[in-house]
């Protein structure tokens, strides 16, 4: 495409050269720059596209467009714009044709849930005869391939490169986990939302390296609800109404004001499966079972029911979704016998920790066994409180590897007994990840709900600078074959 073309419609200043010439791509990253990419110089967190200008145009680049003043002697083209991270935006979706009118698209943010409900809409769709796309932590998911993504939201080019393949893969629907960093910095700008979802808030994600105040973190998810044509909120949460700017405003809860509310809500466990019964009022009047556990679990799959019923989805679809629905790495059952319970779970610090332990303790189990490590070259005050939150909430804690990475695992269990020595719980150390889970399953007990926590849905573990494969849905499908469980 020229780069004339690609500028249309985008308020720029012709710096130098020429904007008639042939653009093959767009690039923000300058380790990625190919001959002929039109380069981005956006200023990040820790490092600025301006200061690598240089780079890209030895490896090719004949256009760049920057936001600051810049002295480029080279013959090539030079953009001038206000905010160079809002025109990577509308420049790639130009350059993708607009994927975003090719598709039904749904936003999820809130500090917890997002994964969960995001996954929960995508089965109803399915069940329903519709193809669906996701974008969120756990990767980029369109029919059988699955992408790795570094952020929960991607950059607005990944995203809308995306968007582009799964209209290609005439998907019906989008599905995306929206975070507070990525509307505070622009990722999904200029994308306009059929359907936004708001799940709750809480101060998980204020601090130094992300919001510097619970203002900024409630500021920069609001934004999303200015991007989507219908809102889907939470009426129970505290900050309900910051978020409400939708015109077309829906709610959820367990509030008598709520469009759909729950009426009833009970735990059920079936053998080694647990999750909810779930009774619904308002517009929909329904009793839904969901194959999640906990109250939390009552909030997702009303945001997910509620979604579905403003687009149009026959609660039998529904029905047969969510209650045959896991996760991968969130509360996730592996089936390991009749007797016994085990969920595979991304807790890795005290706050999910304790949220998901004191969840499961409500199912009365006869003990709650928690497997866990922490992170190497991570604050040894998140170890402390693993250590002391594990054992507060569990019955018996095995302490085992996680991603060690350059630190030395006796150093990371120092730090966890600190934590762990507070409460009154027995505890093993094995260092092994894969002997630790058969210590787990082999000792466990009629009744027993064993939590294994930390990595959730990654699928290896990183010591030394090296990622080894390591994903625990196999890892215990080996152990059942070597103990004949």
């Amino acid at each position: 495409m020229l780069l004339s073309e690609l500028l249309k419609e985008i308020d720029y200043r012709v710096i130098k050269g020429d904007i008639d010439i042939y653009v093959g791509d767009i690039c923000y990253d300058s380790k990625k720059i190919k001959k002929d990419d039109l380069f981005v110089a956006i200023i990040g967190f820790k490092l600025d596209g301006h200061d690598y200008i240089d780079e890209v145009i030895n490896k090719g680049s004949r256009c760049v467009i920057v936001s600051k003043d810049i002295d480029i002697i080279n013959d090539i083209t030079v953009i001038k714009v206000d905010d160079t991270r809002k025109i990577l935006a509308k420049l790639s979706m130009r350059l993708f044709n607009y994927p975003q009118n090719k598709l039904k698209t749904i936003a999820v943010t809130g500090t917890k849930g997002k994964t969960t409900t995001t996954f929960m809409i995508k089965k109803i769709l399915e069940e329903a005869g519709y193809k669906c796309g996701i974008i969120g932590t756990t990767g980029v998911y369109i029919g059988d391939t699955v992408y790795q993504v570094n952020n929960t939201t991607p950059e607005s080019y990944e995203i809308i490169k995306y968007m582009s393949l799964m209209a290609k893969e005439k998907m019906d629907y989008m599905v995306m986990e929206v975070s507070s960093q990525a509307l505070k910095y622009d990722r999904v700008y200029d994308i306009i939302y059929d359907y936004g979802i708001f799940t709750n808030l809480s101060e998980d994600h204020v601090g130094m390296y992300e919001h510097d105040s619970m203002e900024d973190y409630v500021k920069s998810k609001a934004k999303l609800f200015k991007q989507c044509k219908c809102g889907i909120f939470n009426i129970d949460d505290n900050y309900y109404g910051d978020m409400i700017s939708s015109s077309n405003i829906n709610t959820f809860g367990y509030d008598k004001k709520a469009d759909l509310r729950a009426v009833n809500m009970k735990l059920y466990r079936e053998g080694s499966n647990i999750g909810i019964i779930l009774d619904v009022d308002g517009v929909v009047r329904d009793r839904f079972k969901v194959s999640t556990p906990g109250r939390f679990s009552s909030y997702n799959a009303m945001a997910a029911i509620l979604t579905s019923y403003l687009i149009g989805i026959d609660n039998k679809y529904i029905k047969k979704a969510l209650c045959n629905f896991s996760v991968k790495g969130r509360v996730e059952p592996i089936y390991v016998g009749d007797d016994l319970t085990l969920l595979i779970d991304y807790a890795h610090n005290g706050i999910s920790t304790k949220s998901v332990l004191t969840t499961i303790r409500e199912y009365n189990p006869k003990r709650i066994v928690t497997i866990f490590g922490c992170g190497g070259n991570r604050s040894p005050i998140r170890r402390y409180e693993m250590g002391e939150i594990a054992g507060k909430y569990s019955d018996f804690c095995i302490i085992t590897e996680d991603n060690n990475r350059y630190e030395e695992f006796s150093d990371i269990v120092r730090d966890i007994l600190k934590g762990i020595s507070k409460t009154k719980c027995k505890y093993k150390i094995i260092s092994d990840r894969k002997e630790a889970i058969k210590y787990a399953i082999e000792n466990g007990r009629k009744g027993d709900i064993i939590m294994l926590i930390g990595k959730g849905h990654e699928d290896y573990k990183e010591i030394k600078g090296v990622k080894y494969p390591f994903d625990e849905r196999k890892i215990i499908k080996e152990i059942l074959r070597e103990i004949n469980r």
